[in-house]
């Protein structure tokens, strides 16, 4: 927040001057951009956090390439494998990886509308309305009923679940295969596209966004979490010497259209005559 004015200027998110003494890993193309580091030793302040940069032109989110968006992520799925960058600079940055073994997932979204601009590092569950299976189970079922229209064709209902079945993993068709003489090797990939009832920046859907504002949203199902999001909000900035910066946020609920309500905490970004 004392570095905002940068959203303003920085042509790439990525080029954001993020502290990265509080960062454990950063990736440029590869989920996840940015991890900060494990907080050991706090319930209430745990770190790994795991953060996607998503940045756009318009009010429309940027798509999600490979990587379905989720709220928590398994570190260990995410670190495994020989030579792994994510592991190694985890590591070297000193912390237990698996110490904390499910992250929480966010991201950082920044979208333009001609000289506005609106930023939100929103927590994942913003887009994972559904688990991950059931979106892939369901995709694979309309695409396999579609065609078994086409074909005059029917399946039992236990034929249909079972092949759905085998198709709720991405790892299942996301690997690389490789087919006797063919001189090219295929692989399937998803690309994940946000709907307007789920896109934080659509002007029609949240106008609670507001033009050049920067918003961190998190699931808030009751009053006691709101209590407790603010009173950590609070902490955080009291300790970090920005209790100005705090009394200028807004905080405010925001009901998402499919999936409960979030606790937005929004401030305004400056005009570029203005100061940080």
């Amino acid at each position: 927040m004392p570095k905002k004015e940068e959203l303003l200027l920085k042509s790439r998110l990525e080029s954001f001057p993020f502290d990265e003494q509080m960062l454990s890993c950063i990736n440029k193309g590869k989920f996840p951009d940015l991890a900060i580091k494990l907080n050991c030793g706090d319930s209430q302040f745990t770190g790994g956090e795991l953060i996607e940069l998503k940045d756009s032109k318009t009010y429309g989110v940027a798509s999600f390439n490979s990587t379905i968006p989720t709220g928590e992520k398994d570190i260990e799925k995410l670190t495994a494998g020989r030579e792994n960058i994510i592991r190694t600079q985890m590591q070297e940055a000193g912390n237990d990886i698996l110490s904390l073994p499910i992250r929480q997932v966010f991201y950082l979204i920044r979208g333009r509308k001609q000289s506005n601009v609106k930023v939100c590092l929103t927590h994942g569950k913003f887009f994972e309305t559904v688990p991950v299976s059931t979106l892939i189970s369901e995709s694979f079922a309309q695409a396999l009923e579609e065609r078994l229209n086409e074909l005059g064709e029917t399946l039992s209902a236990s034929m249909r679940q079972k092949l759905l079945g085998l198709f709720s993993e991405q790892q299942t068709f996301s690997k690389t295969r490789n087919v006797d003489d063919a001189s090219v090797r295929l692989r399937f990939r998803i690309m994940t596209e946000v709907k307007a009832g789920a896109n934080i920046l659509n002007p029609n859907q949240y106008p609670q966004i507001r033009d050049n504002t920067l918003n961190f949203g998190v699931p808030c199902h009751s009053e006691a979490d709101q209590n407790r999001l603010h009173s950590q909000m609070k902490i955080v900035f009291t300790a970090m010497n920005c209790t100005r910066l705090f009394a200028q946020m807004e905080v405010f609920v925001l009901q998402h259209y499919f999936n409960g309500n979030f606790l937005i905490f929004s401030m305004n970004l400056p005009t570029l005559t203005e100061g940080a």
